[in-house]
């Protein structure tokens, strides 16, 4: 009688699988790396598609009021605009629908990096204006605050000085008899405003952003 020899075992071998498992873990290494690259560099281009919509807004924001500077005729003997200590601080017109021409403090401040504004509600009683504009100097005033741009580690101004022809850092134009004036009535020692230079650089970025503006332009 012919025996049949028995079959030997087709399954994986202890070390086969060792082997194979082996593999997959540092397949799944691999890929967990790569993966956790992607979403790093997506948060990271988040954050800087953000910081730069928060700059490119605040930009527009001041250049849409430096446009509506309230002229020297409407307001005589006044300052219409200050820039000082990271702080802006300018009158604007408010033109709406049916009504008359009215005035408005708008206030700028870069503080413990964040660039916010502030803004007062519009009027045309100059008693009134010259509140708003003297509290908002002295930093009391109650005025809502919207925050424009975050993680901004420096920020700078220069004004352009029609009658020297020339830049001047934001400040060191103020001559003593404003301060002397509660009213904020310009004094002969001003020199008119025509052109305002800012420079931001926020956090994380490589170069600072540079814009200027030209003051009562529209």
């Amino acid at each position: 009688m012919l025996h049949r020899s028995p079959s030997k075992n087709s399954g994986f071998t202890l070390i086969e699988l060792l082997v194979a498992v082996a593999i997959l873990a540092i397949i799944a290494v691999m890929g967990w790396r790569g993966l956790d690259s992607i979403i790093r560099a997506r948060v990271g281009l988040n954050q800087e598609l953000e910081h730069s919509r928060g700059a490119q807004i605040s930009f527009v924001q001041l250049e849409n009021d430096c446009a509506h500077l309230v002229s020297e005729a409407m307001l005589p003997r006044r300052e219409n605009i200050r820039a000082f200590d990271q702080q802006l601080i300018l009158i604007r017109t408010v033109y709406e629908d049916n009504q008359a021409t009215r005035l408005q403090v708008v206030a700028y401040r870069m503080k413990d990096g964040i660039f916010s504004r502030r803004e007062s509600i519009p009027t045309r009683e100059l008693a009134i204006l010259d509140s708003y504009w003297q509290r908002a100097i002295s930093g009391v005033d109650d005025m809502p605050v919207v925050n424009l741009q975050t993680d901004v580690s420096a920020f700078q101004m220069r004004t352009w000085n029609y009658e020297e022809n020339t830049w001047r850092v934001a400040g060191t134009d103020i001559a003593v008899p404003q301060a002397a004036d509660p009213t904020g009535r310009q004094g002969k020692g001003v020199p008119r405003k025509t052109g305002l230079e800012v420079m931001m650089q926020v956090k994380g970025q490589e170069f600072p952003l540079m814009k200027i503006f030209l003051l009562g332009a529209a």
